[in-house]
C-alpha cells in the first residue's frame, strides 16, 4: 500500500534541535571563523535535507491510482496537503540558501564577529522553520491518517459487495474466504472495511465489504462517505448486490431495490444481484440465489455460494498477463 511506508514527520522543534546540536558538534572540531562556517553549513544541510525528505517521501498524486487518490482526498484533502508540502519544499530551499548566504558574510580573522553572523544565520533558519511549523503538523496528521489504511490492491480483480445491513454480505465474504478476511478501520466509517481473498484458476480475487458506505441511500451519506464511494467506483471490477427478500434484515424490499438502482447507475461495471436467505423468500428478481447460515465463518457453508462466485468470475473476465515467450 502506497502510504504505509511514509516515515514519521518531524516537528520544526525537533528539526532545529537536531540541526543545531549537530552544528555545535561540528564546530567543536574546528576553531575560530572556520568553526562558525562549519556550524552554518552543518545546520543548513541538515534542515534542508530533512525538509526535502518530508516532501519526497510522499507519492506524486498526479500518478497514483485513482482509487487511492480519491480515498486520500476523502480523508485529508489532497489539494490542501499538496500546498503544505509545497511550503515545506520552499523551507528546504530557503534553509539551504540561508546557510550559503551567511557563510559568505563571515569575516576572515574576526572570530567574535563571525559568531554574531553565525547566530544571525541560525535565527533566520529558525524563523523559516517556525513558518512551516503548522505545515509539518498537518502533514504529520495526514501521514497518520493514511498509513493505517488496509492494503487494498487496485491491480487485483476486485468484487465489491453491497446491500443493506444484515442481508448476509459479511457471511458471504466470510464463507467464501474461509474467514481469513481482515477488518480494518477507515476514518470515514466506524464499522470498518472487510477485505477477503479467494483464488479461482490460479487468479487471486479481492472481495471488499464496506459497511457504512454501500449499505444505505446516497442522501444518508455525508460528504466524506460519498467521496469514499466514489473511490470504490475506481476499484470495483464487478459489484455483487445482496438482497434479502424475506425482509428479516429489517429493511423493506422496496428500499433495497432503490439502493440497487442507485448503485447500478453509480458503478460503470457489471452489477450482479443475488437473493440471500432464499430458503425464506425469493420474491425478488435477482440473477442468482443462495442461502448462507448466520454463522458460516470458517467454511464454505450454504447453498449457491459456488454458483455466485462462478458468475462473478465470469463477469470480471480477468485474464492474467502471461510472461512473454520469445
Amino acid at each position: 500500500m502506497i502510504f504505509e511506508g511514509l516515515p514519521t514527520t518531524p516537528t520544526s522543534e525537533e528539526l532545529l534541535d537536531k540541526a543545531f546540536s549537530r552544528a555545535a558538534r561540528a564546530g567543536r572540531a574546528k576553531h575560530g571563523v572556520e568553526a562558525q562556517e562549519s556550524m552554518l553549513q552543518t545546520a543548513s544541510n541538515i534542515l534542508s535535507d530533512n525538509l526535502e525528505n518530508v516532501v519526497t517521501a510522499w507519492p506524486d498524486f498526479e500518478t497514483v491510482d485513482p482509487f487511492y487518490y480519491e480515498l486520500a482526498d476523502a480523508i485529508v484533502d489532497v489539494d490542501a496537503l499538496r500546498q503544505h508540502l509545497s511550503q515545506v519544499s520552499w523551507a528546504s530551499r530557503k534553509t539551504h540558501d540561508l546557510g550559503r548566504e551567511y557563510m559568505r558574510k563571515l569575516p576572515r580573522g574576526d572570530t567574535d564577529h563571525a559568531i554574531k553572523i553565525r547566530k544571525q544565520g541560525f535565527a533566520r533558519m529558525g524563523s523559516v522553520l517556525n513558518q512551516v511549523e503548522d505545515d509539518l503538523a498537518v502533514i504529520s496528521e495526514a501521514r497518520d491518517a493514511l498509513k493505517t489504511l488496509p492494503d487494498i490492491r487496485p491491480d487485483q480483480p476486485t468484487i465489491v459487495v453491497a446491500g443493506y445491513p444484515n442481508v448476509g454480505k459479511t457471511a458471504f465474504v466470510n464463507a467464501l474466504t474461509n474467514a481469513r478476511n481482515e477488518t480494518a478501520a477507515y476514518p470515514f466509517t466506524t464499522k470498518g472495511v472487510r477485505i477477503g481473498h479467494v483464488e479461482r484458476d490460479h487468479v487471486r480475487y479481492q472481495l471488499v465489504d464496506t459497511p457504512g458506505l454501500l449499505d444505505r441511500p446516497a442522501e444518508d451519506r455525508n460528504d466524506i462517505e460519498s467521496q469514499a464511494v466514489s473511490a470504490l467506483t475506481h476499484l470495483a471490477d464487478v459489484v455483487l448486490y445482496v438482497y434479502d427478500a424475506s425482509e428479516t434484515c429489517g429493511y423493506e424490499l422496496t428500499d433495497q431495490q432503490a439502493l440497487h438502482e442507485e448503485l447500478t447507475a453509480r458503478f460503470d461495471v457489471p452489477v450482479l444481484t443475488v437473493c440471500n436467505k432464499a430458503d425464506l423468500s425469493t420474491a425478488v428478481d435477482a440473477d442468482l440465489s443462495m442461502t448462507i447460515p448466520e454463522h458460516a465463518d470458517g467454511e464454505k457453508t450454504g447453498d449457491g455460494i459456488d454458483a455466485v462466485l462462478d458468475a462473478l468470475v465470469e463477469a470480471i473476465g480477468y485474464e492474467p498477463e502471461l510472461p512473454f515467450d520469445g
